[in-house]
């Protein structure tokens, strides 16, 4: 799916092709002929006929693209306009700590860490001195927010969000009985070959790790936007080439995938034979990574918001995916990466 090099591999996200139920039959009427009253609730157009969506229970049509938060593709089964469903705002999750150090999963409370990140870094720094001279594109730890009380209002921004949609939080890829095993993710699989991650990278992704262990998150915050839904944004400044995060879940083969309707799953392996192709299923099983929002890479606008990078690696043998700053990020500044990587599968023209 995503475009092999053997330098640099940019990944995109995985998408399904929509079912046909509704755009192949949805605008017929018993004759075969075209319903020429069906339109856009919202735009008041009759037009993309493919695009357009009826409720189930009041029979008005939206587009898919006129709708707020936008949906990528048609949904399976039973569909309900907003009017019909009745959404509201989600709930926030308890801004209390030992509801969140349960959630997450957290060793300890962080409220009386021994500042693992900071201290770290700085022995990391005195360390490798040589080494930055010699590689100047190191990868960079995240750097966790000091206030411990704002680190938990972080955690909860994220826990609200993973509730909001079902999903059980891990940090780290999850195979499970009757999906993809973890021997079939092999980096040497890897059409064209993958791009390997250098030991001091592994280290510092390996910090990362620990430090989210212990309840030092990224400065990060989710937020629910009535047009893009949930969003990711810096809550603190982050620099160029900082590691974001791990885009994290349940690891499956392509082919069983191919008619999931599912509009996160991203590739993990592009196989030179496709049935050994692998991607990441963060529906059930997911961290924050699942809610970095996607550019519209058909505008100049839209691509000049990228502010992230996603990048398969391949890892001890292992593929991994990782969400990366690819400039300087400003506190406040929403997260979005390209989706598409070298092809356009994802329909992102109408992203806001």
């Amino acid at each position: 799916m995503a475009a092999a090099a053997s330098s640099t591999t940019m990944v995109l996200r995985r998408r399904t092709q929509a079912p046909k139920r509704y755009s192949d039959t949805l605008f017929k009427g018993q004759d075969g002929l075209d319903c020429d009253d069906v339109y856009c609730q919202r735009c008041g157009s009759g037009d993309f006929g493919s695009k357009l969506l009826l409720c189930d229970k009041c029979d008005n049509g939206y587009h898919l693209f006129c709708l707020r938060p936008i949906l990528v593709s048609v949904p399976k089964g039973s569909w309900f306009c907003p009017s019909c469903s009745n959404i509201k705002r989600p709930q926030s999750f308890p801004l209390v700590q030992t509801k969140i150090v349960d959630f997450f999963r957290i060793q300890r409370s962080f409220a009386s860490s021994d500042k693992l990140s900071q201290s770290n870094i700085k022995k990391r720094k005195r360390a490798s001195g040589l080494a930055i001279s010699k590689r100047k594109r190191k990868l960079l730890a995240f750097n966790p927010t000091e206030d411990p009380q704002r680190r938990l209002e972080q955690m909860a921004s994220l826990a609200t969000a993973l509730r909001a949609s079902g999903t059980e939080y891990i940090d780290e890829l999850i195979y499970r009985p009757g999906m993809a095993p973890r021997s079939a993710n092999s980096a040497a699989l890897e059409k064209g070959g993958m791009q390997v991650l250098p030991k001091e990278d592994i280290k510092t992704l390996n910090l990362c790790k620990r430090m989210m262990e212990k309840g030092e998150c990224p400065p990060l915050v989710v937020v629910f936007d009535p047009v893009e839904g949930f969003t990711v944004q810096a809550d603190r400044y982050i620099k160029d080439l900082t590691i974001i995060t791990e885009y994290v879940g349940d690891v499956d083969y392509l082919k069983n995938r191919e008619s999931d309707d599912g509009d996160s799953m991203m590739t993990l392996l592009h196989a030179s034979d496709p049935s050994k192709s692998l991607v990441i299923c963060p529906d059930k099983h997911g961290n924050i990574a699942r809610f970095v929002n996607g550019i519209n890479n058909f505008s100049p606008d839209g691509r000049k918001k990228q502010n992230v990078k996603c990048v398969r690696y391949d890892v001890n043998g292992e593929c991994r995916v990782l969400l990366i700053a690819n400039r300087d990020i400003r506190k406040g500044e929403k997260l979005y990466y390209d989706y598409n990587g070298y092809e356009n599968e994802y329909p992102t023209e109408h992203f806001v």
